[in-house]
């Protein structure tokens, strides 16, 4: 019985391993470069406070090419505030910084699943809410050389980080509109979508990859660069110019002074879902920029994934207090409401609601416990 005991469990161990699901084979670190396995990466970067664009208490506007080096982690001589551009208006270089980093540290959690052959893994965004990716390989994964899925898996991640980065960026932006709160008692809805902060996140998400694919650089040395010359290509202007353009908009675009009992007026709901682009508010006052226009950026899509062979499904479960009503607009039947979102798919019905709530005058202090941030139009 012993003997016949032990063949039929290696009989049924070699059926388990001959049939069900299999998992891709581990892929070979053969990327172009190892930055995606950088250290630094191991963990999430560094939280940033960001800072509106208008000239009220608290906002610093930065000269050209002094903007002091990036870095992933703490480094006391990197400088955050607002410029002014020609072709981009004002840019918030926090958010700038900040998204380049997320961008490239998902990337290079993605690298590591890809590299495993996973199927599903999971992150959570610095608000708490936690993203899940399910990934389906092509047919043909099992026959490419080491190499290949090596280059592949690298282009993949660096791609879905930019995509993940800037979706992480636009969910802020949501959230923050139905009175998220991350640090005060105040809900953060002055600054959400506010002018400057879709273009500024979509323009760290490219500097992000820049950075992991520039191999003569290490990665802050990259993003420093690389954000020089973005702002260059912008026609960054002086520190002065930023004051003055964002002074000229008071009372059209803003009122008050002090935050956060700031009214903002104008915001910018374009994150790229009409046209794949995200075209950015000019101020037409400043002169320094006479006869610029405003140039769009290509919002991330997922279309390389097919045409690598791969699909996915990516799905946001907003794990705060807020999340129950945003989930309200994609699942009306509270019985049968999921718990997750999906970005490719919902955002554009949340963005609908948003800009509906903002042509009738209304915010998220709708929701809120505080009604001191109105959105006026």
């Amino acid at each position: 019985m012993e003997l016949q005991g032990r063949l039929y469990i290696l009989v049924l161990s070699l059926l388990l391993a001959a049939g069900g699901c299999q998992q891709p084979q581990q892929v070979s670190v053969s990327a172009p470069n190892n930055r995606l396995l950088e250290k630094q990466f191991d963990n999430p970067p560094k939280i940033r406070l960001g800072t509106y664009a208008t000239p009220t208490i608290g906002t610093t506007y930065l000269e050209p090419y002094h903007l002091g080096p990036h870095s992933y982690k703490f480094e006391p001589h990197e400088r955050n505030g607002i410029v002014y551009t020609c072709k981009a208006g004002h840019v918030d270089i926090s958010h700038v910084r900040e998204t380049a980093d997320w961008t490239a540290y998902l990337a290079a959690v993605t690298y590591k699943h890809l590299s495993n052959g996973d199927l599903e893994f999971s992150f959570t965004l610095k608000e708490g809410s936690v993203c899940f990716v399910h990934l389906a390989y092509p047919d043909s994964w099992q026959s490419l050389s080491e190499e290949d899925k090596g280059r592949i898996a690298f282009d993949l991640s660096v791609s879905l980080g930019r995509y993940f980065g800037y979706t992480a960026g636009s969910w802020h932006e949501i959230i923050t509109w139905f009175g998220y709160k991350s640090k005060w008692v105040f809900p953060e809805t002055i600054s959400s979508f506010s002018w400057e902060d879709t273009y500024s996140n979509l323009l760290g998400s490219d500097i992000g990859v820049e950075a992991l694919r520039d191999t003569e650089r290490t990665y802050d040395e990259a993003v420093t660069y690389a954000i020089d010359k973005a702002l260059e290509n912008l026609n960054i202007q002086s520190a002065e110019v930023a004051r003055v353009a964002a002074e000229n908009v008071r009372g059209s675009w803003f009122t008050g002074e002090v935050p956060p009992f700031v009214d903002m007026k104008k915001r910018n709901f374009d994150i790229g879902l009409d046209n794949g682009l995200v075209t950015p508010f000019l101020i037409d006052s400043v002169c320094e920029c006479e006869g610029a226009e405003a140039q769009p950026y290509p919002a991330p899509d997922l279309k390389f994934l097919a045409e690598r062979g791969f699909s996915m499904k990516f799905e946001i479960e907003p794990r705060i207090w807020e999340g129950d009503k945003i989930l309200s607009f994609i699942y009306p039947d509270k019985k049968s409401r999921n718990k997750y979102i999906e970005p490719d798919k919902d955002f554009a019905t949340i963005m609908s609601e948003i800009k509906r709530e903002a042509q009738k005058g209304l915010s998220a202090q709708t929701y809120s416990t505080s009604t001191s941030f109105w959105l006026h139009h």
